[in-house]
């Protein structure tokens, strides 16, 4: 093989590595073409599929109920929450995986992005993590690291200046894999942390969490969405299923 054909291979395949790469990361490979809830080529090759298909609300249901909450329904390509009752999970349960998507909230708002969740308790948040989704700005929550958009509620803080404000979408991922923990906000890495660790342990034990034996303790379990009572979207919801 001559010098030029070789260097020609080499720049394909490493033009073919950036490109999954981006997949991997969860990033929006078609931003800017206007176009939601899809996925590219690329995403398909590694792995990634829709949990959300911009139209309806296959494959979501009720905590403990199969029917669907009132309040949640579709909205201009978005997953919204409007006014009701009741938080969603995905009907199907997942152990090691990437999440990505996008998320705004209203003005003061409040919400959540569950993992790892299980219906073994009254509520969804005595069992699973929750990424914080806020208006830092306008809630009270937004004063302390630990409750700030983008935590670990209640037990891992996120730094400042990440977050976009209320009105404006931002994007998310968390990766959970054998109990390693990451959420990434925005194009950051903001969160890491190991469940069951002894540091988790502790955070856990001089916390509210204290008080509900069951929580962090699943190693597979639904994605969730909550209702805090706020406005709240998401769209671009996607997932891709880890090895162990």
């Amino acid at each position: 093989m001559s010098k030029d054909h070789l260097a020609d291979r080499t720049k394909r395949v490493l033009a073919a590595l950036t490109v999954l790469a981006g997949a991997t990361l969860g990033t929006t490979l078609n931003a800017g073409s206007g176009e939601h809830n899809t996925l590219t080529d690329a995403e398909r090759a590694a792995g990634w599929r829709l949990l959300f298909d911009g139209r309806t609300l296959d494959g979501w249901r009720g905590y403990h109920s199969v029917d669907l909450p009132a309040g949640w329904a579709v909205a201009d390509g978005s997953l919204h929450f409007a006014d009701g009752e009741g938080d969603l999970i995905t009907v199907e349960a997942f152990s090691n995986f990437e999440l990505a998507l996008e998320w705004k909230v209203s003005e003061s708002g409040n919400s959540g992005v569950f993992y790892l969740a299980t219906t073994g308790t009254d509520v969804i948040y005595e069992n699973a993590p929750e990424m914080q989704v806020l208006d830092d700005a306008r809630h009270p929550d937004g004063a302390n690291p630990l409750t700030s958009a983008g935590a670990n509620y209640g037990l891992h803080p996120a730094p400042r200046g990440v977050v976009k404000p209320a009105g404006e979408w931002n994007s998310a991922r968390v990766r959970v894999q054998s109990g390693q923990i990451e959420h990434w906000l925005n194009g950051q890495k903001i969160v890491e942390y190991e469940l069951g660790s002894p540091d988790w342990q502790e955070r856990v034990a001089s916390s509210k969490f204290a008080d509900w034996p069951e929580y962090g303790q699943a190693r597979s379990g639904h994605i969730g969405l909550q209702d805090h009572g706020d406005p709240v979207w998401f769209r671009d919801i996607k997932i891709r299923v880890l090895d162990e």
